[in-house]
C-alpha cells in the first residue's frame, strides 16, 4: 500500500502500481473525466503513470496551467498526424505547447498557407473522432535511430544524436499510425480534445538559428468547450485591433523602411512627440529625486567593454565598428554603465559624497536576432531611462527602495501598474561561462536583493539563469496584447564592476572601499513603453500624453481665420492643438477626428465666431456644449 497526499492535504491509501488515472476515478468520476495529467511530487506526469511509493499528487485539469500545457501538447501531435496523412513527405521538427495554444514546425515541399487550414482541420477532426489512445514507449539509441531512419525523419535523428547518450532510453508516443519522439506528457486519448482552430502559419528557423533551414510553423489552439474557443478567438481579434505594430502605423506614430533596416523604426511626429513628453516628465521627476543628468558618447573603444566584461560576454549582441580583433576596434554602446563609471572616476570620492545618482536618457544599440524583433517592442536602436547609483552598503536598501518607488510612480502615472509582475532574476551556477565573479560574490549579492525584496514585501517569482552577467536583478515584467512577456523596467544590484573599474571612496575610517552599484531604469525603454501604451489604450492615449490634444474644426472656409486664432491661443497656453482646414464637410472632419483618436474636437461656425466660443466634442463623452475661448485651456487642463 502507498500513501498519497492530495493537494487539499488529505491522504489516500491505495495499492502500489495504481495509475494516476485510476486514482482520479476513485476521487470522483467528474475529475477523472476532466483530468489532463497529474502532478506527482511537483513534476507533471501522464495520467497513465503508475504510483509505486508515497507521494504528493494533484490531478490537473484544463483549469490548471500544467493541464493546459498537456492538452495543447497533445493537440500539436494531432496536427502533426494530420499533416503526415495529407502530406506524407513532410518532415517533422517539433511542436510544444505555448502560452495560448501550440505550434508544430514542418519541413515540406512548400510552406503551408491559410488555404490548407480547412483540409488539415477536417483531418484533425477525424483523428479526434477516432479517439486514438496515446501510448508511451521507450527505445535505446540504436533502436530509436532505426525507427526514425525508417520513417525518414532527419530532424528527429538530429535530436536523438544530441540527447541519446550511452545507456539512455529515449521516449516516444504513438497514436494510431503516427509516432513522434517526445518526452510528453500527453492526454490519454485524442478524443479528449473538443474544440480547436488553426490560427496562422509563419516561417521559423530550425532551432531558432538563421543559419539553419527555414521551416513552416503552424499555430493553433484548443479548448474543452466550443464557447471557450469562441471567447478566445474574440479576444484574439480584439488583440489584433490593439496591436501597436498595426495601430501605431495606422495612426501615424511610426514607420519602417527596408532601406534603413529591420529593427530600426522611424518615429513620425506623433510618436516623437509622445517620447518627448515622456522624456521631459521622467527627467524632471528624476531631478526632483536627486538624480544628476549626464550625457555620454554613443560609442567607445573595445578597451572599455573589456574592463566591464561586455566584450567577452555580450559581443555577439553589439555592433562592432572595424575589425573586432584590432586594438582600434570600437562598438556602439549596448548599455551606459561603463560610460557613467568614467564620470564617477572624474573626481575622488568620500563616503559623504554617497549616494551618487547619475541618470541619462540613453540611446542604445543591440544586435537583436531578426526573428525576435517586433514593432517598437524589440528593436536594434532604442532609448532608455537609464541610471546608475553608487552607494555604501548601509545605504543599499533605502536606495533600492527609492529606485523601486520611482519605477512604481512611473507605472501608476502611465496606468500600467496593475499590468506588471515581478521576477527576481538569479544566476545559474552551472553556467559559469555566462557570468563574472566568484560564487561567494553572487551569494552575497543575491542574498542582499532577496532580503530587500522580502522586506519590501514584493510579490515575485524566481527566474533561474536570468541574471545579468554581473549581478542579480528585479525585472518588472509585462505582456503585450498577444500575451508575450517582456521586461519593461529592471533594477540590478552590482557588487563586482566597481572593483573592475577601480571605483573607490574613502570611508569614515580612512580606508578605501568599492561602492555598491544599483543599475536601474525608471520607465524602461521609451519605444517599448509607447508600444504598450498604444495597446493598453487602443490608441486613445490619456490626455496628458496625447500628441494632439485638441483639433479645431471650422465648418466652412470663412471660419478658417477664427479657427486658427483659437488654435494659436491654445498653443500659447500649453495645449497641443491643430486646425483641420481641409475643404470637407464638418461630419467628415468629426469622423476623421474620431478615427485619429483626438481627445477633443472644437467646432467653430458662425455662432461660435460671433460669441468668441467653441462647441466642444469629446471623443469619449460626445457633445459637451459651448465654452468660451478664454476658459477653454483651463477647462481642458
Amino acid at each position: 500500500m502507498v500513501k498519497i497526499t492530495l493537494k487539499d492535504g488529505s491522504v489516500l491509501e491505495a495499492e502500489g502500481g495504481i495509475t494516476a488515472y485510476e486514482l482520479a476515478g476513485q476521487i470522483s468520476a467528474g475529475l477523472q473525466r476532466n483530468a489532463c495529467a497529474a502532478e506527482i511530487d511537483g513534476k507533471t506526469r501522464d495520467l497513465r503513470t503508475s504510483i509505486n511509493g508515497d507521494c504528493k499528487l494533484s490531478i490537473l485539469t484544463f483549469e490548471d496551467e500544467g493541464g493546459k500545457a498537456v492538452y495543447w501538447h497533445t493537440a500539436s501531435h494531432v496536427l502533426a498526424q494530420a499533416v503526415k496523412r495529407l502530406f506524407p513527405d513532410t518532415k517533422l521538427a517539433g511542436g510544444p505547447a505555448i502560452a495560448n495554444g501550440f505550434y508544430y514546425d514542418f519541413d515540406g515541399e512548400r510552406p503551408f498557407t491559410a488555404d490548407d487550414f480547412a483540409a488539415l482541420e477536417d483531418e484533425m477532426k477525424s483523428i479526434i473522432k477516432a479517439n486514438l489512445p496515446l501510448e508511451r514507449f521507450t527505445l535505446d539509441r540504436a533502436d530509436a535511430e532505426k525507427l526514425m531512419s525508417e520513417r525518414a525523419e532527419p530532424y528527429k535523428l538530429e535530436l536523438i544524436d544530441e540527447h541519446g547518450g550511452a545507456g539512455e532510453e529515449l521516449c516516444f508516443y504513438r497514436q494510431g499510425e503516427f509516432v513522434d519522439l517526445c518526452a510528453g506528457p500527453h492526454l490519454m486519448h485524442t478524443g479528449q480534445i473538443k474544440a480547436f482552430r488553426l490560427l496562422q502559419c509563419t516561417g521559423a528557423y530550425w532551432r531558432g538559428d538563421a543559419k539553419n533551414r527555414q521551416l513552416c510553423r503552424l499555430y493553433g489552439t484548443a479548448f474543452p468547450k466550443s464557447t471557450d474557443l469562441e471567447a478566445y478567438l474574440a479576444a484574439v481579434e480584439e488583440a489584433k485591433s490593439r496591436d501597436h505594430n498595426l495601430l501605431g502605423r495606422k495612426l501615424g506614430y511610426f514607420t519602417t523602411s527596408e532601406l534603413i533596416g529591420q529593427g530600426l523604426p522611424i518615429l513620425l511626429p506623433k510618436g516623437a512627440r509622445v517620447l518627448q513628453i515622456l522624456q521631459r516628465f521622467v527627467e524632471d521627476e528624476e531631478q526632483r529625486r536627486g538624480w544628476q543628468l549626464t550625457k555620454t558618447p554613443y560609442m567607445a573603444k573595445s578597451d572599455l567593454y573589456k574592463i566591464s566584461g561586455h566584450w567577452d560576454h555580450y559581443r555577439d549582441g553589439m555592433f562592432v565598428i572595424g575589425d573586432p580583433d584590432s586594438p582600434d576596434a570600437m562598438a556602439l554602446r549596448p548599455m551606459t554603465c561603463p560610460f557613467q563609471y568614467q564620470a564617477y572616476l572624474a573626481s575622488s570620492r568620500s563616503y559623504r559624497d554617497l549616494p551618487l545618482r547619475y541618470n541619462e536618457t540613453s540611446t542604445l544599440f543591440r544586435n537583436e536576432d531578426s526573428g525576435e524583433m517586433h514593432g517598437l517592442i524589440r528593436v536594434r536602436q532604442f532609448t532608455i531611462s537609464e541610471g546608475h547609483l553608487m552607494c555604501r552598503p548601509d545605504q543599499l536598501e533605502d536606495e533600492f527602495r527609492g529606485c523601486l518607488e520611482l519605477a512604481v510612480t512611473m507605472l501608476k502615472t502611465l496606468g500600467l501598474y496593475e499590468d506588471v509582475t515581478y521576477r527576481f532574476s538569479k544566476w545559474d551556477p552551472d553556467d559559469r561561462e555566462k557570468y563574472i565573479g566568484a560564487p561567494e560574490q553572487w551569494d552575497e549579492a543575491q542574498g542582499a536583493m532577496e532580503k530587500i525584496l522580502n522586506h519590501l514585501e514584493i510579490p515575485y517569482t524566481v527566474g533561474e539563469g536570468e541574471a545579468a552577467f554581473y549581478g542579480p536583478k528585479l525585472d518588472i515584467q509585462i505582456k503585450n496584447v498577444h500575451g508575450k512577456e517582456d521586461t519593461l523596467i529592471t533594477l540590478q544590484i552590482d557588487q563586482m564592476l566597481a572593483e573592475k573599474f577601480g571605483m573607490e571612496y574613502v570611508d569614515s575610517d580612512g580606508t578605501k572601499k568599492n561602492p555598491v552599484i544599483i543599475h536601474r531604469t525608471s520607465i524602461g525603454c521609451y519605444e517599448r513603453t509607447l508600444a504598450l501604451l498604444l495597446e493598453k489604450y487602443a490608441g486613445d492615449l490619456p490626455f496628458w500624453i496625447a500628441p494632439e490634444q485638441a483639433r479645431v474644426l471650422p465648418i466652412s472656409e470663412k471660419h478658417f481665420d477664427y479657427a486658427k486664432s483659437v488654435c494659436d491661443r491654445l498653443l500659447t497656453q500649453g495645449i497641443r492643438a491643430e486646425v483641420d482646414c481641409r475643404n470637407e464637410k464638418i461630419g467628415y472632419k468629426i469622423r476623421q477626428g474620431q478615427l485619429d483618436k483626438i481627445p477633443y474636437m472644437l467646432i467653430v461656425g458662425e455662432k461660435e465666431t460671433e460669441n468668441g466660443t467653441v462647441s466642444v466634442r469629446s471623443r469619449k463623452d460626445g457633445v459637451l456644449g459651448e465654452i468660451a475661448v478664454a476658459d477653454l485651456a483651463v477647462t481642458l487642463k
